[in-house]
């Protein structure tokens, strides 16, 4: 593929985007700005990537323009990028405009912009942070002037960052919550266990080694057998053994119900943030 690949922003989730996309593609395709310069410069430096100087020099460069700003803000840059957009549509160029924006909506994000370029392609992903590491979880929405040529050319981009799902836009703010909150809910336990881990008498690191590969082994366990995780469990807990003994320990401290509780409220938040549009 060669179009070119602008990003505006590069926070932990736009960070995390370059760095899969400059391992699909060749990195001189790919151009970041942010409004710390010295730190999208440094990421083009790890990356192979090239910087623009400003989000108008971003969106007059790129083909597809990654919008990885906080939903307080895309508005404004929205605004101010939608001038040189235009431009573009005047000579008869299309861009595909793509938002990582937790709860706003394409059509929210489309009255942001000014003018012609309103009619662009618009495209909402949300990615997870371990997209840096390609072991990342991604849903794409979109609406029907987003073609089949446009979407295998954004799954191109993104491949490298993880697994990707296409999905209705009216699931993506409960995508959001267990895809991009989780990754967070899981450094918790992982930290949980290893503390236990050292109170029996490991040392930190082999205690966040041993917890850490043990959960991983466990996901991938689930996603590559597809057998349910109660019955991957139940295989553990042998009669009146350690595991169940353990099991009985978080089901009587509320784990599931905690569990349950933290993406329900976080589900909560992500739609307060569509709000905002």
């Amino acid at each position: 593929m060669n179009k070119k690949i602008a990003f505006i922003g590069s926070g932990n989730m736009g960070s995390a985007l370059i760095r899969a996309a400059s391992r699909a593609l060749n990195p001189q395709q790919i151009y970041i700005t942010d409004y710390d310069l010295a730190k999208a410069s440094s990421l083009a430096r790890e990356t192979g990537c090239q910087t623009a100087a400003t989000n108008a020099d971003a969106a007059g460069l790129g083909d597809f323009i990654f919008l990885c700003v906080k939903p307080q803000i895309i508005g404004d840059v929205l605004h101010e990028i939608s001038p040189y957009l235009n431009r573009q549509c005047e000579t008869g160029k299309e861009k595909v405009l793509i938002s990582i924006a937790a709860g706003l909506t394409i059509e929210t994000l489309r009255q942001k912009l000014d003018g012609a370029c309103r009619r662009l392609p618009f495209v909402r992903i949300m990615p997870n942070t371990p997209a840096a590491i390609g072991k990342g979880m991604l849903a794409m929405a979109f609406g029907p002037e987003v073609s089949e040529d446009i979407l295998a050319d954004l799954e191109l981009v993104l491949f490298r960052a993880g697994r990707i799902e296409r999905l209705s836009e009216t699931m993506m703010d409960a995508f959001t919550t267990v895809s991009g909150c989780v990754p967070a809910f899981a450094y918790l336990f992982i930290e949980a266990l290893a503390d236990g881990a050292v109170l029996t008498g490991l040392s930190r690191h082999q205690a966040l080694t041993y917890a850490a590969q043990a959960v991983l082994g466990a996901a991938a366990m689930v996603l590559e057998t597809g057998r349910h995780p109660g019955e991957l469990k139940d295989a553990v807990c042998s009669p009146k053994g350690s595991t169940i003994a353990g099991v009985s320990a978080l089901e009587r401290n509320g784990f599931r119900s905690a569990a349950i509780e933290a993406i329900t409220d976080a589900y909560q938040k992500n739609t307060e943030l569509g709000k905002i549009g």
